[in-house]
């Protein structure tokens, strides 16, 4: 009889040590000056590298015409064909293009950070994404007038640029490993079209400063109940508190969203980030960081 007690404490006891410990919830950072400064620098032993890609996708904003379009790809340092990778499509804004991001050599603040969080094993070693977000042959133009191409772009996302990817690179094909965030107006795409429409590709979202066209609360609510219940991984948001621009409609998209769905989970998948900054990179690099150790972190 002792001898059986003995061995069932011993098996207590083993169970209890080799369980797991659940993971650490991230604390962000509150300002760009917060973020660790070896972040911010080159990473001379494990640098990372971006490369330039073209694809065929078609002017989803009109007459279905073939365009040749290009986006930037960051790949963690000695990528692997034989392994697979998540990867993040990272957004800009109305007046930007694939460049805005600054994705686009060395000294890309993103690579850095991209860099050094993955040395440090602080993530996931991910691929990032920055695509032009206008669905439509006139991409090149930047001007205002020219904004409504960017409501298309879940057409090009689902039917050309993920599968482009997928073909070319060593990545997840599952919703689970691929998320989507953006500044201003790609913080739209992230929620109008990542989230409501797309939400079967997608299982991270960020939005950062999202534009004042971002869908509200209610409309987020209504489509999203048209897809079949999917886990939300996490949703993060970020907004300048000086941020004349889109602190008003980014409250009423997403800060008061976990009060009427379900879905979402104040410190579980959902967090709403207010800052001291206002419309521009200060709040987006820091959302970018956050989002990386959020949704790819260890």
């Amino acid at each position: 009889m002792k001898k059986n007690v003995f061995i069932l404490l011993a098996l207590l006891l083993c169970f209890s040590s080799c369980k797991s410990e659940p993971k650490t919830p991230f604390v962000p950072f509150n300002s760009l000056n917060e973020i660790p400064i070896e972040h911010k620098k080159i990473n001379q032993t494990k640098p990372g590298k971006i490369e330039k890609i073209t694809y065929k996708t078609k002017d989803y904003s009109d007459d279905l015409s073939e365009v040749t379009k290009s986006a930037f790809v960051y790949l963690p340092n000695n990528y692997d064909s034989s392994k697979k990778y998540p990867v993040l499509y990272l957004l800009h804004g109305v007046g930007g293009t694939e460049a805005e991001w600054q994705m686009t050599n060395n000294n890309s603040l993103v690579k850095k950070m991209m860099d050094n969080l993955i040395e440090e094993n602080l993530i996931e070693p991910f691929i990032i994404v920055t695509p032009n977000g206008r669905s439509s042959k006139n991409f090149k133009d930047i001007s205002f007038e020219n904004h409504q191409t960017f409501y298309q772009f879940g057409k090009e996302l689902r039917n050309d640029l993920i599968p482009f990817v997928e073909s070319k690179y060593s990545v997840y094909s599952e919703r689970e490993n691929r998320a989507v965030a953006g500044l201003s107006m790609g913080g739209m795409q992230t929620i109008n079209i990542g989230l409501c429409e797309c939400l079967d590709l997608f299982s991270y979202f960020g939005a950062f400063s999202a534009a004042p066209t971002s869908y509200d609360y209610n409309r987020i609510t209504r489509e999203l109940n048209k897809f079949e219940p999917m886990p939300i991984n996490y949703f993060y948001n970020i907004c300048g508190l000086q941020d004349g621009i889109a602190l008003s409609s980014a409250k009423n998209a997403a800060k008061i969203l976990p009060a009427f769905d379900k879905r979402f989970e104040i410190n579980k998948n959902f967090m709403w980030h207010e800052v001291t900054g206002n419309h521009d990179f200060n709040v987006w690099f820091l959302g970018f960081y956050n989002f990386a150790r959020i949704s790819f972190g260890k």
